[in-house]
């Protein structure tokens, strides 16, 4: 009874914990594992060792803001590198009133890109 792997099941079995184990099989979205999450978070894991090299906390801000940005691209459909390159090369000549299109949800894909144009 008094168990560690005992105390585990007693929580899991719980009232407050069932219903939350037991959900994946009421909606067909929720999945059983976490191998999603888990491959979403290994470059932040592999790139641990890179981050010590972020210079000070305004340059571990500075690429929490980039992964967010290049995560937000990813998550829309779009090709963060094309996207990136597309929004450094437009960002001068916009308006601060347009700055807004520039974002990953609201991106459009030139039709021709600015290496094709020079």
């Amino acid at each position: 009874k008094h168990a560690k792997v005992a105390k585990a099941i007693d929580y899991l079995l719980s009232p407050d914990h069932w219903p939350g184990f037991t959900r994946f099989l009421d909606d067909g979205r929720v999945c059983l594992s976490n191998n999603c999450a888990e491959r979403a978070l290994r470059g932040v894991a592999l790139g641990r060792k890179s981050w010590l090299f972020a210079g000070s906390e305004r340059g571990g801000q500075r690429a929490a803001f980039m992964y967010s940005l290049i995560g937000t691209a990813k998550l829309n459909g779009i090709d963060p590198q094309a996207w990136l390159a597309d929004a450094i090369a437009r960002i001068s000549d916009l308006p601060v009133s347009r700055l807004p299109e520039l974002l990953p949800w609201n991106w459009q894909k030139p039709a021709v890109s600015p290496a094709e144009a020079a």
